[in-house]
C-alpha cells in the first residue's frame, strides 16, 4: 500500500521569512522519526530558496500556484520550471480560493499540463460550493475533474493528487457547515468513479485528499473514515503543535 501524504497549505502566511524558517524547522524537527507518511508544505514562493536551506529529508516543498509558460513577457507570474528550479516539486491547482478570482477550469487544465512538464506534482483541489437537495454537487466536482484533467494522458496519474474541499466547510465562507467523515467518505467514492471511468485501472494511482478547515481535533476521523488518502491542511499547518499532531496521527494509523 502507498505511503498516505498530509500536506501543508500556509496560503499567504507568515509575513516574514524568519518567521517561515522557525515553522518550517519546528516542524521538522518534530517528526524526524516519521517514516510511514510523506509530508509537504506549500509556501508562498519567496520562502522557497531560504527554507531548501534547511536540511531535512522529511518534508517536501510544494507551492500554491504555477503560470501555463516556461518564460515570457507574462509580469508577475512564475512558471512551473522556475518553482521546480527552487526546489519545490508539489503545487497546488485550482483552489477555491483562486477559483473565486476568476480562474476557471479551462485555465486549471492548461496550469496543470504545465505542471507536470515542469516535473511538479499537482494537488487538484475541487469541491461544491453548497449540498443542494438534488445532489446536483456530484456533477458539479465531476464536470471540475473532467474539464481540469482534459487530455492528461494516463502516465501521468502517478503523479497527480486530488483534494476535496467542500467550499462550504472552508473557515473563510460566510455561515460554513462543519463536514464529516461521511461527506468525504460519500464524495471520495464518486470523484474514484470518475476518475475510474476516465483513466480505467491507472486511476488507482491517484491518492485523494481530504481538506475543507481539517484540523488536529478531527483528523483521526477523516483520515480512519473518510475514505481518504491523506489530508490537506490550511489554518492548523501554521500552528507547529497542531500541524505535527496531525502528521503523528496519521502516521499512527498507517500500517
Amino acid at each position: 500500500m502507498s505511503k498516505k501524504i498530509i500536506i501543508g497549505n500556509w496560503k499567504m502566511n507568515p509575513l516574514t521569512g524568519k518567521e517561515a524558517e522557525r515553522l518550517f524547522s519546528g516542524v521538522a524537527k518534530e517528526i524526524s522519526r516519521i517514516k510511514k507518511i510523506d509530508v509537504v508544505i506549500c509556501v508562498p514562493n519567496i520562502f522557497l530558496d531560504k527554507l531548501t536551506e534547511i536540511r531535512t529529508s522529511k518534508i517536501k516543498l510544494g507551492a500554491q500556484n504555477a503560470f501555463i509558460g516556461e518564460t515570457g513577457a507574462f509580469t508577475g507570474e512564475i512558471s512551473g520550471e522556475m518553482l521546480y528550479e527552487a526546489r519545490a516539486r508539489y503545487v497546488i491547482l485550482g483552489h477555491s480560493e483562486r477559483r473565486e478570482m476568476g480562474e476557471g477550469n479551462a485555465d486549471i487544465n492548461q496550469k496543470i499540463k504545465a505542471s507536470l512538464s515542469a516535473g511538479l506534482r499537482p494537488i487538484l483541489c475541487v469541491g461544491e460550493n453548497l449540498r443542494d437537495e438534488n445532489h446536483g454537487y456530484f456533477n458539479s466536482v465531476k464536470i471540475q475533474l473532467e474539464e481540469c484533467l482534459a487530455g492528461v494522458s494516463k502516465n501521468s496519474t502517478s503523479k497527480i493528487i486530488i483534494a476535496y474541499e467542500p467550499v462550504w466547510a472552508i473557515s473563510t465562507t460566510p455561515n460554513r457547515k462543519d463536514a464529516t467523515a461521511d461527506d468525504s467518505r460519500e464524495m471520495s467514492i464518486f470523484i474514484r468513479k470518475v476518475l475510474s471511468d476516465k483513466f480505467g485501472k491507472d486511476s488507482s494511482h491517484i491518492k485523494i485528499l481530504y481538506g475543507g478547515s481539517v484540523n488536529e481535533k478531527d483528523a483521526s476521523e477523516f483520515l480512519e473514515n473518510g475514505g481518504v488518502d491523506g489530508l490537506l491542511v490550511g489554518k492548523a499547518s501554521l500552528s507547529v503543535k497542531k500541524f505535527v499532531e496531525i502528521i503523528k496521527t496519521c502516521e499512527g494509523l498507517s500500517k
